[in-house]
């Protein structure tokens, strides 16, 4: 099967930035907050449970960037991740606002949950057998 060069880096960066983002956010919340000026949630374990969430899809990630065709299926739950936290974050900023914190992180999870749709309609292609480049 030809699997596209980009698909497994795209799943090790995916790996990388939501582990990263969740072990700073599980381990040192509060620092964060304060180091970036941004009033934090009324309890931590918002932000905690979230956090122990993206270590969970950071492994995901990785497992996929390991053997793409081979855990294509776990992809639809990355993209169900992004949907959702893009979702929420682009309405409560359209509609309330959100703290500048958590743009960046919304717009970034935009391209990364179109570029997991990409991957996800790329692998099927490859493995049914069709060019998938």
């Amino acid at each position: 099967m030809n699997v596209p060069k980009w698909i497994s880096p795209l799943f090790w960066i995916a790996a990388a930035y939501d582990g990263v983002l969740g072990v700073l956010f599980l381990a040192a919340p509060a620092w964060v907050f304060a180091r970036l000026e941004v009033a934090p949630p009324n309890h931590v374990a918002y932000v905690q449970f979230s956090a122990a969430l993206l270590i969970i899809f950071a492994l995901i990630f990785a497992r996929i960037a390991r053997d793409p065709i081979g855990q294509r299926d776990q992809i639809i739950y990355g993209i169900l991740l992004k949907v959702a936290y893009c979702g929420l974050a682009f309405y409560y900023w359209s509609t309330i606002d959100v703290p500048w914190i958590w743009k960046p992180f919304a717009l970034i999870d935009l391209v990364m949950g179109v570029l997991f749709v990409v991957a996800h309609r790329s692998l099927a292609a490859a493995a049914s057998g069709r060019a998938a480049n």
